[in-house]
């Protein structure tokens, strides 16, 4: 006998008993989605309507003992990185990216490590158990604490689950899986949210590990409702073009650490490999004494990056000028556009702008606004910027550089890299200590960069 549903709105959560286009509480379109009834708590007898439970019971922090360690290493510093120092035992964890991008991959290939000391059960729902086998053999990862399961009902995988111990446990992916007391298909957000609500409860009730794989959409959010997000431990995002070796990993969310770290991969034939120096790989191929490429050094939390900001202007040919702006913020660059046109003193309005960052990164601190500035005059003049130069600082609507966050450890990184100088605020660089074969050149304002640059 099929349990009783019900029909929810994953914008504002109000409940109705049957599906409609439209939520009659917040006004929403299509997010009606079903799930499974909650059960009706059991009545005692001469309770007159009244349920009884156990009363929780609050304790003291200070009295909470933590005996045992709860973080351990999945094998792989880079994702170690990026969860915040390893797994947490009995966390929830969500990855995310495109088809293709190398979740799975990256998911079995930390199970060679995982298995040296824990017990690990890998669902796929995608593959067979002999696909996995040839995947596991190319990746070289054989153990016999290694046990994959191909299936798709939630409850036969939660029935393994409890059964024989498990301490991690691997879904690949969370669109595969099904809850037979629903109707919808797998893959819809009913289906996703209770399939991660059930996981969940694993987690926390068993002290189990579970990595959980997830598709991204057309937007490149996780496919499902976004309390989706909300109920995981951890949300991480694997980036990448699969025509290109790099892959970032980046937490959007994570409760046991920070989200501004990144991890950097590259795929290769035996799986993905650990990149140790970023900053080497994303300037490798640089082209030398072309117009238009400048280097700028930005924080991925604790780690400096060297990054380079490439922009194109040609004159158009229509009444609006085109902006394009891949890894760059779209408004932001529109924004430096017209400083460099209003305090810069270049006629860059009349021309198509195009920026791009090489190597998949996205830019999101202002630190890289100079570097973006004279990338386009270079450009523009068509004067390239010298190879041995990087810039840092935030450019003020006025034309001014501002000061920027740990300029100290960003120079000691384009120090380590090999840069012969480096332009930075003024007012920042008179308190900066001297660095060996790296001259620091100072500026006020952009007009000041550019001449000292560019020779304006």
């Amino acid at each position: 006998m099929r349990a009783k549903t019900v029909f929810f709105c994953t914008e504002c959560g109000n409940e109705t008993p049957k599906w409609a286009g439209r939520c009659p509480a917040c006004g929403a379109w299509n997010t009606i989605v079903e799930q499974a009834a909650a059960p009706k708590a059991k009545k005692t007898a001469g309770s007159a309507g009244k349920t009884h439970a156990i009363p929780a019971k609050a304790f003291p922090l200070t009295a909470i003992e933590v005996t045992e360690e709860i973080r351990f290493s999945t094998g792989m510093g880079e994702l170690d990185r990026v969860l915040g120092g390893g797994a947490v035992k009995g966390s929830l964890v969500l990855v995310g990216g495109a088809p293709g991008v190398g979740k799975s991959t990256l998911m079995l290939q930390i199970c060679d490590t995982l298995c040296r000391e824990n017990k690990v059960l890998y669902v796929s729902g995608e593959e067979s158990v002999s696909q996995l086998k040839l995947r596991a053999q190319r990746l070289n990862v054989a153990s016999e604490n290694l046990f994959v399961l191909s299936e798709t009902d939630l409850g036969s995988v939660l029935e393994e689950a409890r059964r024989d111990d498990y301490d991690i446990l691997i879904v690949d992916s969370i669109q595969t899986l099904y809850n037979g007391d629903l109707d919808s298909a797998p893959g819809s957000v009913g289906q996703v949210k209770e399939c991660t609500l059930r996981l969940m409860e694993l987690a926390k009730g068993s002290a189990v590990t579970v990595f959980v794989i997830g598709h991204v959409n057309k937007e490149g959010s996780i496919a499902g409702p976004k309390v989706l997000e909300h109920m995981v431990d951890c949300v991480l995002y694997f980036e990448g073009d699969q025509h290109m070796s790099c892959r970032i990993l980046r937490a959007a969310k994570n409760r046991f650490g920070a989200t501004n770290e990144i991890g950097v991969f590259e795929m290769q034939n035996a799986g993905l490999s650990e990149v140790e120096n970023p900053s080497k790989m994303l300037l490798s191929g640089r082209p030398e004494d072309a117009p238009g490429t400048c280097v700028t050094c930005v924080m991925e939390g604790v780690r400096p990056v060297l990054a380079e900001i490439q922009a194109l202007l040609a004159p158009s040919s229509y009444a609006a000028p085109r902006r394009t702006s891949n890894g760059f913020d779209y408004n932001r660059s529109a924004m430096l556009i017209a400083v460099l046109e209003k305090r810069g003193g270049l006629k860059v309005s009349s021309c198509d702008a195009y920026m791009n960052i090489i190597g998949g990164l996205t830019l999101d601190e202002p630190a890289a606004d100079l570097a973006a500035i004279l990338a386009l005059a270079s450009s523009y003049l068509d004067r390239p910027v010298p190879g041995g130069l990087a810039a840092i600082g935030e450019v003020g609507l006025t034309g001014e550089l501002r000061n920027v966050h740990q300029l100290e450890q960003r120079l000691s990184e384009v120090h380590r890299m090999g840069f012969e100088s480096c332009i930075v605020p003024r007012q920042q660089g008179r308190k900066l200590p001297a660095y060996e074969h790296l001259k620091v050149v100072q500026a006020s304002n952009i007009g000041e960069a550019i001449r000292a640059v560019l020779g304006k």
